[in-house]
């Protein structure tokens, strides 16, 4: 955790285009005891920031090393081509990276759909940022692909934006360093898997031997006080029908004993 043992807080890193207003709120409903700081980084900064302890977790655009970073996918964003407002695409609800394959494409440094270069003509140079490829778009002289939340981050009234089908897609993912899994961080865990707070607030399930000792205590105190009793029942009905059995046989020898089997008398 960033903060003290006394005082605890949670930083949470996060990229452009991502919204954790949701995650959040409900962070401050369950744990009004942590304040929730909120740091935005660019998504080659994620890396170092989770590394050096600068943020406890970060919503990052995949992939993570994953020898070193726990990632949880969260959702994958529509990519889409943005073009100036007059542009042809325009009039289709929907392209495909064939409907463009003449256009300029721009190449941002910053660029987060992971190809080596988009199709199409390269641009005259390559963006420092997807905010100034935006600005050449909306210039004309060229188009950009992005995933759509980066499209209306940097919306202009000059540009529009259209779905492309068939162009790489980015994933937004939870993500920190695995050897730094807090209990802060697994309840933010619990939290973007909609867990509720009656689910051990997101960490990990003890074993159940651990979470119900006195009902284990209970299950094996009853087992051996019926194991017992039963034994002792066992044992006194055993002896009842010993005790029984043998004045039965007694009785019986008495019985015997009292009758004369001798000759009959002869009558003279």
């Amino acid at each position: 955790m960033t903060g003290s043992a006394d005082s605890p807080t949670f930083t949470l890193a996060y990229v452009p285009g991502v919204m954790p207003a949701k995650w959040v709120g409900i962070w401050n409903e369950r744990r009004p005891d942590v304040p929730l700081t909120l740091l935005q980084i660019t998504a080659g900064e994620a890396p170092d920031v989770l590394r050096e302890g600068r943020a406890d977790a970060g919503l990052v655009r995949l992939p993570v090393d994953r020898t070193v970073f726990s990632a949880i996918p969260l959702y994958t964003e529509t990519t889409v081509v943005v073009v100036p407002k007059d542009h042809l695409v325009t009039a289709a609800d929907e392209v495909t990276l064939a409907d463009l394959a003449d256009e300029v494409v721009f190449h941002p440094l910053d660029d987060v759909l992971g190809w080596e270069q988009p199709p199409g003509e390269p641009g005259f140079e390559r963006p420092a940022t997807t905010e100034n490829a935006v600005e050449l778009v909306a210039a004309g002289v060229g188009i950009l692909y992005v995933p759509q939340s980066l499209a209306r981050l940097h919306h202009r009234k000059d540009v529009t934006y259209r779905p492309v089908t068939d162009a790489p897609q980015s994933s937004v993912a939870l993500s920190w360093p695995e050897e730094a899994t807090t209990d802060l961080v697994e309840d933010f865990i619990g939290i973007v898997r909609g867990r509720t707070v009656n689910s051990t607030r997101g960490r990990r399930p003890q074993p159940e031997a651990d979470k119900t000792p006195g009902k284990a205590a209970r299950q094996t105190g009853g087992r051996a006080a019926g194991q017992s009793s039963g034994k002792a029942a066992g044992q006194a009905g055993g002896k009842a029908a010993g005790r029984t059995g043998g004045k039965g046989r007694a009785g019986a020898a008495k019985s015997g004993g009292t009758r004369r089997t001798g000759r009959p008398r002869r009558r003279s």
